[in-house]
């Protein structure tokens, strides 16, 4: 499987050249398990395991390897995304998702995807989207995007809501008091000491 053509000419008198081209691996393939070396065309060179191919581009599921070329070849034109890109998973055969290594995903829509990348760069230089606490950021709807926080972020959200909404009263919410001790009993007059230096808060 690694060798893309052989040409073979003969050189009078009596000598023949040989000329091998092996085929070069472009990406890495997942499906169901295994990981395979992808040439450009989408071919299979063999099985991964060799180290120093870890730094191709990862694409995973059933007919990512024929659509490969399509997806690195997007990310090339947004360096910045595809720097932060752990695998292009092919979804149903028709649109990718992005696997980030934050763990974000990004959903890119059916077509168009690079003009999805396009705003997501944007987004990212403009705002720091991709700095954020989200989990995954929605392209597929050609005039929005969906973003969904992380577990945490919503929390601290829905907590802001809740304080800012206004009561029965038309009153914004009251935050929640500092709870208060008991006043404690009288303590036995001590020897005067220094104060001690403030100590690091854990």
């Amino acid at each position: 499987p690694w060798v893309k053509s052989v040409s073979i000419r003969k050189l009078y008198p009596s000598t023949l050249e040989v000329v091998i081209v092996e085929r070069e691996p472009f990406a890495l393939w997942q499906r169901a398990g295994p990981v395979s070396r992808l040439d450009r065309e989408g071919r299979v060179i063999g099985p991964y395991d060799d180290p120093r191919f870890s730094g191709l581009p990862l694409v995973v599921g059933e007919g990512a390897d024929r659509r490969a070329t399509e997806i690195i070849d997007l990310l090339d034109q947004t360096p910045a995304v595809r720097s932060r890109v752990r695998a292009s998973i092919l979804v149903a055969e028709r649109r990718w998702t992005l696997k980030l290594s934050d763990g974000v995903d990004v959903k890119l829509p059916e077509t168009d995807a690079g003009a999805a990348l396009a705003t997501l760069a944007r987004l990212d230089r403009e705002h720091g989207l991709l700095n954020r606490d989200v989990a995954a950021l929605d392209f597929r709807l050609a005039d929005r995007v969906t973003v969904r926080l992380t577990e945490a972020a919503a929390q601290r959200r829905n907590e802001t809501i809740r304080v800012r909404a206004p009561n029965a009263a038309g009153q914004p919410a009251a935050r929640p008091a500092a709870a208060t001790a008991a006043p404690a009993a009288p303590a036995r007059p001590a020897v005067a000491t220094p104060p001690e230096r403030p100590g690091r808060t854990t």
